[in-house]
């Protein structure tokens, strides 16, 4: 509410610093950088170059903000985007390639039909077709061009995928392998795992001295004022002189202005927390300011309040075991980490064949309990991907699972029972269509193959450093 009141105030300088910081992207910092011979180009799709500033107008019309592509650099970011746009390329050269054309006429059907232009009895308007580009903020040639784009490229997949239909046996096999009914045997390895009250202070010292720099909890002293209209002006709504006063403290803090000298002259008093850690029990603004302490000094919003802080003092030290929550935190992570250890030697065992039914039955056999899953969606006990897990192993496999709780299981699948198929049934009808999508990706697939033998796509990786060296 702070935020829309205080931007609504301030548009017309955000429009200009969105302005300003847009032109140098876009007219100097990329386009100066790249000014001779091939270095201008990212890629090369066997004749066809895909230059730095093809590259530029893709990203400002993505809409990928420049800090999240700056964070995400060694995460390959660039290779990412550069990758989306090649095949947006490519593509347009298949279009062009197969003569794929969308006739104005065709155009203009696909809009005159478009559902968000009609009124209630389904007639166009003109006047809805309009509204829909000022809000927007699109071109009727701009929007008509990326319809027509979207058009063409789905006739090229649908002319790909043609010719996919499936005969009946291969529908009716999806049909069993989904629908079998899966009779396994479970054991819960909760019954397994340590215990926290198990844990000795032999097993916490040594965790405590392997994972030393991972445990160090850090310690922060800090003060901090509440700052709102009700306490800096004694009046109950946000208006321009709050604001205003807002404004002065953000400078004061960008001149250096003492925390102590700021908060005496808004007569606020301020609280001195020494000593913090983060837990969720803490405060939501205490736990804020924690989260922000390499930024020292700084003043930010909290629902209906604004927050002025200080950080004085950032300390890491050893765990507090006489902190019972620190100490209970520790026994946890040794539970969690023997759980893991546990759960990857068995699955090492089932994977290399070594586990059998002598281990699984050995005492266990009054902790063995059975179910029967009715088809590969049903996720009553089971999580939906520990069921698609059950349903592509054979018979007398065994695996781990677990459900929505995040409970671990050791499973055995003991049984299936095959379905009766009504072929006349709309429930298979509807495995017809899911099999002829199945061969339709499997052929956009050999199709992907295709195309990577079919064009040369060549790499500029020093071009791509120079634009990857731009965001740092």
């Amino acid at each position: 509410m702070i935020g829309s009141f205080r931007n609504f105030a301030k548009t017309k300088y955000a429009g200009v610093l969105v302005f300003i910081m847009i032109i140098p992207f876009v007219f100097w910092g990329m386009g100066s950088m790249f000014s001779s011979g091939n270095t201008n180009n990212l890629a090369k799709i066997d004749k066809t170059n895909i230059s730095t500033q093809e590259f530029i107008d893709y990203l400002n019309n993505s809409g990928v903000p420049q800090e999240y592509i700056r964070e995400n650099l060694e995460k390959n970011i660039i290779q990412e985007l550069l990758s989306t746009l090649i095949s947006s390329t490519l593509l347009d050269m298949e279009i062009e390639d197969l003569n794929i054309i969308i006739s104005e006429n065709t155009l203009l059907s696909k809009i005159k039909k478009n559902k968000n232009f009609l009124d209630d009895d389904g007639n166009f308007q003109r006047i809805k077709y309009e509204k829909f580009l000022l809000e927007n903020n699109q071109s009727a040639s701009g929007f008509e061009q990326r319809l027509k784009k979207r058009e063409s490229e789905k006739n090229l997949f649908d002319y790909i995928g043609a010719g996919t239909t499936s005969p009946e046996f291969m529908a009716k096999r999806l049909f069993i392998e989904e629908n079998k009914k899966l009779e396994i045997e479970f054991i819960n390895l909760k019954n397994f795992y340590e215990k926290n009250e198990n844990i000795t202070e032999n097993q916490i010292d040594k965790f405590i001295n392997e994972n030393n720099e991972l445990l160090l909890v850090e310690y922060i002293d800090f003060n901090y004022a509440i700052i709102n209209p009700k306490n800096l002006m004694g009046i109950d709504e946000f208006n321009q002189a709050f604001f205003d006063k807002i404004d002065q403290i953000e400078i004061d803090i960008s001149n250096d202005i003492p925390f102590e000298t700021i908060v005496s002259n808004l007569n606020i008093e301020p609280i001195i927390k020494n000593d913090f850690s983060f837990s969720n029990e803490k405060k939501d603004v205490e736990k804020k300011i924690f989260e922000l302490k390499n930024t020292k000094y700084d003043l930010f919003e909290n629902e209906n309040d604004y927050v002025i802080y200080q950080v004085k003092n950032i300390e890491k030290r050893k765990p507090d075991l006489s902190d019972t929550r620190t100490r209970n935190r520790i026994i946890q992570m040794i539970v969690q980490k023997k759980k893991f250890e546990y759960n990857k030697n068995l699955l090492e065992e089932i994977r290399s064949g070594k586990f059998n039914d002598i281990e699984f039955f050995k005492g266990n056999k009054n902790l063995i309990q059975k179910t029967k899953l009715n088809s590969i969606k049903d996720n009553k006990k089971f999580d939906i991907n520990a069921v698609e897990l059950l349903y592509s192993l054979p018979l007398n496999s065994y695996t781990l699972i677990n459900d929505e709780n995040n409970n671990i299981y050791l499973a055995k699948i003991i049984n299936f029972e095959n379905r009766k198929i009504d072929v006349n049934n709309d429930e298979f009808k509807e495995y017809i269509t899911k099999q002829n999508s199945k061969n339709k990706k499997s052929i956009l697939r050999s199709y992907d193959i295709l195309l990577s033998e079919k064009y040369n796509i060549i790499l500029n990786q020093k071009t791509i450093e120079r634009v990857k060296n731009y965001f740092q």
